[in-house]
């Protein structure tokens, strides 16, 4: 637009909209114009860029105008263009919009210029009808119909149409497939009729484009199945299988790598559990509770045994009892206890239910189905002095067997005996045991010597004595005698528990009060000797004898003690004191006809006889008593406390003057001898001295040496590493250098050879091209073209009756001296000029 406002330049390519505002109308002017505004007219835009459309381009141009067959814009009555409102065009860069065309009032360009959308192979674009339209001029489209576009190829918008999605193919492999639904009722690409909802798998390799009523749900992957694993799986509705067998709803089964290699789980399935296989060798069993039979369907309630060596896969159902056992291997010491759970026959004959019997090694057994193991039972290795307790589950009779191995019968077993809890403690620290005792084997003690043990067999209602050294085993029904001592001092009753009685010789303390005739309290501590005598140790009644007084040591102590207090009753405090022993001795041993004191004093009920007493202490108990005796003894313990603190002070005295005498001595001789170390000090203070000066020079002489050695060394390197380093520099430049000059050499040793190449292969192409020009005019064609001009010439000045022409521009100097040969000749000469001509 010039500045001019009235006046527009309208570029080519460009449009302008101009309305008359007596008629109403609005025109199109397209450049390249000049537009001059008359005063009824006005320009409704500035200058407007057409719209270009690219090769493969389109656009969509909203409010388009209505074309008459001829392609131009259809006009009303009063010359206005007519627009198809509300609706809209695709424009392609085709036919009538090959050219940049403008747009006419009314019309808008939607969005922008966009290109064709190319649907690459194995991609589909899903189409959806947006108005009820004819398609290709064949297919009818309804409002809301869908469809695919699968390429290879390039899709053409229309109005009517949108596009929904891209849809790419899914490539499937050998081992996948993929999980389709149909959105609605439709026909897959087998050919089967699907209903709306319906899912199934395509498992054909390759890519698969899914249809327009298909959606992809998921891509599985197939199992890998090897022989160590299967696959359980559950179908959730009656269907038939890939392998063409009819699946109930509900049914379970395995899928083994004996029917295929690799399993796709399908739509009706549902993946339980992987199932490893089950190997038995030939030393193992198992049984299996409600097996699968031949028709494949589990015989609930009943029981299979299968022996090794074999493996199998255990059918949905099928359980193992008790896991995989052993075979039960018998060594000639071991044995089966088996039951029969139903009457069943082997190589024993018939058993009944209920029937109890064993199997004896040395053999391999497998227990059928109707026989239980109710345990393995080994011989029991027994010694001379071992043994175990028997019950015959029968009779409900115990017995001990004693010194030999015993296996149990089918109708015995272990029967363990139950001691009290304080027995228990005896035996453990009798026998010197930390670990529980073993209640099935029989209870055994050792007897020390010189001592004895009571047992009682409630069972006959008799008692035995065990005198030791002996080892002693109880019976089912004997039970040991626990003897209830009395202890401490003074003696108090069921102190120590015990179940051997030690017969001495041995002794026991107690402490007695007694008092005087003068009433004065003493306490007496006695230790008496005691022991028991066994005539014949070989006879029960003389052990029964001893254990006849359950507390001999507390009756023993209070025997004694009342012959001592009715001894010390009848004399005095003074008397006693001076003959406390003889008092008292003769008050328990008694005197014979000639006054004399027995040595022993015997108890005939259990005969515990005492051989001596011995007098501990003797101390008052009453406070005034014990202040007399205290005096007495204090003076006697004063005299006898001087007589020898003279003796020692006499005594320390002698050995002090023998120690000041030998310390002087020892003395004279330490002095001696620190003077001979002094002087040996002081010679070996000298010598160092010396030493050190003459070490000192050396070593300052010796260092500035090696320093000086050394940092002529050091400059020495540095020069040598000063010149391998510019060496090292030098080279490399060089080799820079040489390697770059190289390079370029080389690089223009290539340009030169392409320049060659290309200079050979311009001047062939000039060569054939001219040979190939020469070839096609011909020689007689050249011939004629070069007598043309001559010719043309010669005929041309005798048209004008001239014999000679020079043609100048007047401002270059011609050279008239051999002009008149020329003109003598009868020929001609041109000159060229560009403003001027002369005719001469």
């Amino acid at each position: 637009m010039s500045k001019d406002l009235s006046v527009y330049r309208i570029k080519p390519f460009e449009y302008i909209h101009v309305i008359d505002n007596n008629t109403g109308i609005t025109q199109v002017l397209v450049g390249p114009a000049t537009f001059t505004r008359q005063d009824h007219q006005k320009v409704v835009q500035d200058p407007q860029p057409m719209v270009i459309l690219p090769p493969r381009h389109y656009c969509i141009i909203s409010n388009p105008v209505i074309r008459r067959a001829d392609g131009e814009p259809d006009t009303d009555a009063h010359g206005n263009y007519k627009l198809k409102h509300g609706d809209e065009e695709m424009r392609f860069a085709e036919g009538l919009y090959s050219e940049p065309f403008p747009l006419y009032p009314g019309e808008r360009l939607y969005g922008k210029v966009n290109p064709l959308q190319v649907v690459a192979p194995d991609s589909a674009l899903r189409l959806r009808a947006m108005r009820d339209f004819t398609d290709d001029g064949s297919v009818k489209r309804v409002a809301g119909d869908e469809w695919l576009f699968t390429g290879p190829g390039t899709y053409i918008p229309k109005i009517e149409v949108q596009v929904v999605e891209i849809i790419r193919a899914h490539l499937i492999k050998p081992t996948e497939a993929l999980l389709l639904r149909a959105r609605r009722e439709c026909t897959d690409a087998n050919g089967v009729v699907r209903k709306a909802g319906e899912e199934w798998l395509m498992r054909a390799s390759g890519a698969y484009l899914p249809l327009v009523d298909e959606e992809v749900v998921e891509k599985r992957e197939a199992k890998i199945l090897t022989d160590q694993a299967a696959l359980h799986f559950r179908a959730k509705r009656t269907y038939k299988d890939v392998f063409g067998r009819q699946r109930k709803a509900g049914e379970e089964w395995l899928v083994t790598v004996h029917e295929c290699e690799a399993y796709i789980q399908d739509v009706h399935e549902v993946f339980v559990t992987e199932v490893a296989i089950t190997t038995l060798n030939n030393r193992q069993y198992c049984i299996v509770l409600d097996p699968v039979g031949s028709d494949g369907k589990p015989q609930f309630g009943k029981k299979e045994l299968r022996r090794g060596p074999q493996q199998f896969f255990l059918q949905p159902g099928e359980r193992l009892e008790k896991n995989i056992q052993a075979v039960n291997v018998l060594s000639e010491h071991e044995s089966l206890l088996l039951t029969a759970k139903e009457e069943c026959t082997d190589e024993e004959g018939e058993h009944k239910p209920g029937e109890r019997w064993m199997v004896v090694g040395p053999c391999e057994y497998v227990p059928p189905l109707a026989v239980d193991v109710v345990e393995k039972r080994f011989k029991i290795p027994l010694d001379a002095n071992e043994g175990i307790y028997v019950r015959d589950i029968n009779t409900g009779k115990i017995r001990a067997e004693i010194g030999a191995s015993y296996m149990l019968r089918p109708n015995e077993e272990l029967w363990e005996k139950e001691l009290p809890d304080t027995v228990e403690q005896l035996l453990a620290t009798a026998n010197s045991s930390t670990e529980p005792r073993d209640k099935t084997r029989v209870v055994a003690l050792r007897v020390p010597h010189n001592a004895a043990v009571q047992i009682y067999d409630y069972k006959e209602k008799r008692s035995r004595v065990q005198f030791g050294p002996t080892l002693v085993m109880l019976g089912p029904d004997e039970q040991f005698t626990v003897l209830s001592l009395s202890g401490g001092k003074p003696k108090r009753p069921h102190v120590i528990k015990a179940l051997c009685l030690l017969l001495g010789p041995d002794f026991m303390t107690d402490i007695v009060t007694v008092e005087t005739s003068d009433h004065a309290r003493l306490q007496l501590k006695l230790s008496y000797n005691w022991r028991f005598e066994v005539a014949d140790k070989s006879s029960q009644d003389e052990g029964a004898k001893i254990f006849c007084v359950p507390d001999f040591v507390g009756d023993t102590c209070k025997a004694i003690a009342s012959r001592v207090r009715g001894a010390v009753a009848a004399v005095p405090f003074d008397d006693f004191h001076r003959h406390s022993a003889r008092i008292i001795r003769s008050a328990v041993f008694g005197l014979d006809p000639n006054g004399k004191v027995y040595d022993r004093f015997h108890f005939t009920a259990n005969n515990v006889t005492i051989t001596n007493i011995d007098i501990q202490s003797v101390e008052p108990v009453d406070q005034r008593t014990r202040d007399s005796l205290q005096k007495s003894v204090q003076l006697a313990i004063e005299i006898t406390t001087k007589s020898q603190e003279a003796n020692a002070r006499h005594e320390a005295e002698r050995q002090e003057q023998e120690a000041r005498g030998t310390l002087e001595r020892q003395r004279i001789k330490d002095e001696r001898a620190c003077e001979e170390a002094k002087k040996h000090l002081l010679e070996l203070q000298a010598h160092c001295a010396m030493i050190e000066n003459s070490g000192q020079a050396t070593a300052d002489a010796t260092a500035r040496a090696k320093a000086a050695s050394i940092e002529a060394q050091s400059e020495v390197d540095l020069a040598r590493l000063r010149a391998e380093a510019s060496t090292l520099v030098s080279t490399a430049e060089l080799e820079q250098t040489v390697a770059r000059q190289q390079a370029e050499i080389e690089h223009q040793k290539a340009l030169d050879q392409l320049e060659i190449k290309r200079t050979e292969r311009l001047a062939k192409i000039e060569g054939n091209k001219f040979r190939s020009i020469i070839t096609a005019i011909g020689p007689e064609t050249i011939a004629a073209i070069a007598r043309a001009g001559p010719e043309m010439q010669a005929k041309l000045l005798q048209g004008l009756g001239l014999k000679s022409l020079m043609i100048t521009d007047g401002h270059s100097p011609i050279n008239l001296f051999n002009t008149a040969q020329g003109l003598l000749g009868g020929g001609f000469t041109g000159s060229a000029g560009n403003d001027a001509a002369s005719d001469v």
